[in-house]
């Protein structure tokens, strides 16, 4: 059998760290070396040498690293990492969660009423 939704597939393979959990590797450098201890060396490209924090990406040569820190996905990255990540209390607000406001329903009729 062939594999059920290759888009899918071929998304997760490509999946890297998230924007806030890269922000805590630049923050703090025992965060980042937690990361990499979890990845063994031999698997790595380049044996692990040439590391860019700001992409989480191995490369195998420094020559590689110096051409991916000219082009436009590492500038776009770093732009991106110069803005404050979200916080678990704008999150709740965007949500309407924790700002006091009671929200019940009443289905009365078939219709729902909020009520606030």
């Amino acid at each position: 059998m062939g594999v059920g939704n290759k888009r899918t597939l071929t998304k997760t393979r490509r999946h890297t760290r998230d924007l806030d959990q890269i922000k805590a590797d630049l923050l703090s450098p025992k965060h980042l070396d937690q990361f990499q201890k979890t990845k063994a060396k031999e698997d790595l490209p380049g044996l692990g040498k040439w590391y860019c924090v700001e992409c989480a990406k191995y490369f195998e040569s420094e020559v590689n690293m110096v051409f991916h820190k000219k082009g436009k996905p590492h500038k776009r990255r770093a732009k991106q990492l110069l803005e404050e990540p979200f916080t678990q209390k704008e999150a709740e607000a965007a949500v309407g969660i924790g700002l006091g406001t009671q929200q019940s329903t009443n289905t009365a009729g078939g219709e729902v009423v909020m009520a606030t």
